[in-house]
């Protein structure tokens, strides 16, 4: 189940400093930060497997697969996530002034079971 930290909503550049201390993943949504649930051992075998499926599907082409240690920044939605599996054609593109945070993904998948939860 996903969990709101605070009730009040706070800027992306707040929410990156405080992802920068965090000891967990925390996701923002349009003001708010969530944190992330652990996964599962189902959640973590489903995504391996998309991973890998992708990884051998798009071998030998300009793409790069990614799991979910890169975050994604989705500006026209106010999103900061992390995607359980992430492809970029070509190079990943870094959002200004960051290291961590790639903008261009041709194709993300965020699994969520039937409650919505990650």
């Amino acid at each position: 189940m996903l969990t709101e930290i605070q009730q009040r909503h706070y800027t992306p550049e707040e929410y990156l400093e405080l992802e920068e201390k965090a000891d967990s993943k925390n996701e923002y949504i349009d003001g708010k930060i969530v944190s992330m649930t652990g996964g599962t051992p189902n959640h973590n075998d489903i995504a391996g497997n998309f991973y890998a499926y992708l990884k051998f599907a798009l071998r030998n082409q300009s793409y790069k697969i990614f799991i979910s240690d890169v975050r994604l920044w989705i500006p026209h939605y106010r999103i900061y996530t992390y995607p359980d599996v992430m492809v970029i054609s070509g190079e990943p593109i870094l959002q200004e002034n960051r290291t961590d945070t790639v903008i261009n993904p041709l194709i993300i998948r965020h699994l969520r079971n039937k409650n919505g939860e990650g």
